[in-house]
């Protein structure tokens, strides 16, 4: 019996159907995965052989797609953001020294990695920047983007705060009390020629007595009950509040505590276990 020998194309079709499956399995996994964890849960897809499995992974590696981590001895396969990646219907957030041809509605945003929170890589990043987005793009908005204010709490590399001013808010300040956090955010803030519309300041925020329009705060769900009323404080009247840092599961508890502070809902998203929200300020 003859077996039948595959040409270079169909190879190479079958080869992109392997690193396609494997991109997908590593995105949608709630955790790392090591290659040994892929393989079992690949060979249940799909009927793979050792090599192509390796040549796939290698491929996604080199086009930094893939990148591998190391803990306790273990490696793991995570999806990498050392490259231009979309992390919203508009923005993209890429490394300084990498190109991105962008389109026309594109807004792209260049972040240093660094030791702060906020490079992309987490979903509650991510579901922030959307929640931006929903918030200022949202066609029944009350904030006057113009002249509005944004003010991000824990800015850590600052991305919020650049992301809100590039989307449309005139000009925020970011608040951390780490000094790390706060010299990575300057140095994001100038690489994307913003220092004349974003400050970085030391503030507590219980010591922040300026009303803002726009909110943002990717903070676990203790510390955003315990601000809630501050937050409501400071917040415009139809202003919006993005938050994230929640697990999906303290959802409903974390939406009681704001709607008693005069907040409701207008957008929510999860990722991975996590959620994202926009609340309005209804005074």
């Amino acid at each position: 019996m003859t077996v039948p020998v595959k040409t270079t194309e169909t190879q190479n079709k079958d080869n992109q159907a392997i690193r396609r499956k494997v991109l997908a399995m590593v995105e949608a996994s709630s955790r790392r995965l090591t290659p040994g964890e892929l393989r079992k849960r690949l060979s249940v897809k799909i009927n793979v052989d050792e090599k192509a499995l390796k040549t796939a992974i290698c491929d996604l590696v080199l086009s930094r797609e893939l990148k591998y981590t190391y803990q306790f001895g273990c490696s793991f396969l995570e999806k990498s953001y050392e490259k231009p990646t979309r992390v919203s219907s508009r923005v993209v957030l890429k490394p300084p020294e990498m190109v991105y041809e962008s389109a026309s509605c594109d807004i792209v945003i260049d972040i240093l990695k660094g030791v702060s929170f906020g490079f992309g890589d987490h979903p509650t990043t991510r579901l922030a920047i959307q929640g931006i987005e929903a918030a200022l793009f949202n066609k029944h908005r009350d904030i006057n983007v113009d002249d509005g204010r944004a003010l991000d709490i824990g800015t850590g590399s600052g991305v919020l705060a650049i992301a809100a001013v590039l989307i449309g808010i005139k000009h925020a300040v970011g608040i951390d009390i780490d000094p790390c956090a706060r010299a990575e955010a300057q140095k994001n803030i100038k690489l994307n020629g913003l220092e004349h519309r974003i400050k970085v300041l030391a503030t507590r925020v219980e010591d922040i007595k300026e009303i803002y329009s726009l909110i943002t705060a990717n903070l676990r769900y203790p510390t955003l009950k315990r601000l809630c009323p501050h937050m409501a404080g400071i917040m415009q009247k139809k202003g919006a509040l993005v938050v994230s840092g929640i697990k999906s599961e303290e959802v409903e508890d974390l939406l009681d505590t704001f709607a008693q502070n005069g907040f409701q809902c207008t957008w929510k998203a999860d990722e991975k276990g996590w959620a994202g929200m926009v609340l309005n300020h209804t005074g």
